[in-house]
């Protein structure tokens, strides 16, 4: 049988998938539009089936068979890629997704301690907000996710790695930075610096929902950062769920940390995967690796050397 498809054809269908249009798919692969177009129909056309809803204003959105599809193009593109590289063995790759607050606290760390036990495993580690990775998942751009806990989709399998427990930041000299613990009801008579990522900001809020005040937000930010440096300088409160250990922003404004008390929604830090099928060999490698690490305190930062 005679391969329909060629691997740059189905490197530019995955490029429109990603960028969401012909044209940005174009420019990153730097072809023509035209050409784009017309290896999106040759695909559609081997199929059988629409892969792509062309919406006007909207670019292009995956059909249901499209999201299926191009989950199992994308490993093969993977496979090819590995058997052309000239290595032996099986394909040892792993796309790992990992949410931005999380990201830089533990991503870097685990991904060098697995690789230093799994030298050839290739890990690429791509950063996005909890909608982008369930979104990814689902479309099999990523094997795995480092994620919170909370909004999780039921189709996705979780593994937990670490209890959090959220927390409050204040500047020095604020009329809460000599108490050992606050509680949301205190924290409502102060303005607020809020995560405004997807579902971060609504699990944020859902602390203060029994607080005696409405929530006065001062400002909403995607970076943690550029809030515990809004903090430090008192335009607010902040809350954060990521475990961070320095008491100083990057302007070297001290912060104080507080606990918060009372009664909290139980969350973790897990990796999700795509439910059905098991996992291929080496993503049920670092899962297991991730398990063992977070257990022995390997992470956050206890780096051995």
């Amino acid at each position: 049988m005679d391969i329909p498809l060629t691997l740059r054809q189905i490197e530019i269908l995955l490029a429109v998938a990603d960028e969401g249009s012909t044209a940005a798919a174009s420019r990153r692969l730097n072809v023509s539009q035209p050409s784009v177009s017309l290896t999106v129909s040759r695909c559609e056309d081997v199929f059988g089936h629409k892969i792509f809803l062309r919406r006007p204003g909207r670019g292009m959105e995956l059909t249901a068979f499209g999201q299926h599809k191009l989950t199992q193009l994308r490993e093969l593109e993977k496979q090819a890629r590995w058997v052309l590289s000239g290595e032996q063995g099986t394909p040892e790759f792993l796309e790992l997704g990992v949410f931005s607050t999380l990201g830089p606290r533990y991503a870097p760390q685990l991904v060098r301690h697995f690789q230093k036990t799994n030298p050839k495993a290739e890990v690429q580690i791509r950063e996005g907000d909890l909608q982008s990775l369930f979104d990814w998942l689902r479309e099999g751009r990523i094997d795995l996710a480092l994620i919170y806990d909370f909004g999780v989709p039921s189709q996705f399998a979780i593994t937990p790695l670490m209890s959090i427990a959220p927390y409050a930041l204040v500047a020095q000299g604020h009329p809460l930075a000599d108490q050992s613990a606050v509680t949301p009801q205190q924290l409502t008579e102060h303005e607020i610096v809020l995560m405004g990522l997807p579902q971060s900001r609504g699990y944020f809020l859902s602390l203060l929902q029994n607080g005696r005040h409405p929530v006065r937000i001062s400002y909403e930010t995607s970076s943690i950062e550029m809030l515990r440096s809004m903090v430090a300088n008192g335009f607010g409160i902040g809350l954060l769920a990521t475990d961070l250990p320095l008491d100083i922003c990057y302007d070297g404004t001290p912060l104080v940390r507080i606990p918060i008390s009372g009664k909290l929604p139980p969350h973790q830090i897990a990796l999700a995967h795509r439910g059905g099928a098991a996992p291929r060999s080496i993503v049920q490698r670092f899962i297991r690796f991730a398990e063992t690490s977070f257990a022995q305190g390997k992470e956050p930062n206890r780096d051995p050397r």
